[in-house]
């Protein structure tokens, strides 16, 4: 049986892709759940693994931290390699 997706290290790859870009944008957790209209324990639960994002989530979290979604998946992409 295959591991689910938030227990894969490409998921960790992901998590610090995305606490990376919040950070760059200067936003602290609260600051960037205003920006989303969600609770910071939403940023909280998606940095920490702990919430899963579907594509229309992660474009709203990349946009709101002023970074471009196809830019995001091409850095996610070379991560991996």
């Amino acid at each position: 049986m295959s591991a689910k997706s938030i227990h894969k290290a490409e998921y960790q790859v992901l998590q610090r892709l995305l606490r990376g870009i919040r950070k760059r944008a200067g936003l602290t957790q609260a600051q960037l759940s205003v920006a989303l209209d969600r609770p910071q324990s939403y940023v909280s639960d998606v940095e920490r693994g702990s919430r899963r994002m579907d594509l229309l989530q992660l474009r709203e979290f990349c946009r709101a931290c002023g970074q471009d979604l196809t830019e995001f998946v091409r850095g996610f992409e070379a991560e991996l390699r």
